[in-house]
């Protein structure tokens, strides 16, 4: 499995739907508490991008834009920023 096979995997199972998650916990919150800090509005607005960012890669990696050396080290940057 090539190294753009992997982030896209990686992009679509894990780090997608955790961001997905989150951003829906965080409207959820929004809207029991009619209110947002800006601690949390930061956060979310940090959330949807990194979401707008990997909907991007996976638009690179569809129109095979992104060479193997460009995905391999996205890949370990997302690996290494999920194991923290």
């Amino acid at each position: 499995m090539t190294s753009i096979d992997k982030l896209k995997n990686l992009l679509h199972n894990e780090i997608l739907p955790d961001l997905e998650e989150a951003i829906d916990e965080m409207f959820a919150m929004v809207e029991r508490d009619k209110t947002i800090s800006l601690a949390d509005r930061e956060e979310l607005e940090g959330l949807q991008e990194m979401h707008a960012e990997c909907r991007e890669i996976l638009i690179e990696i569809e129109a095979k834009e992104m060479g193997e050396e460009e995905a391999e080290e996205i890949l370990s940057e997302l690996v290494e920023a999920k194991t923290e």
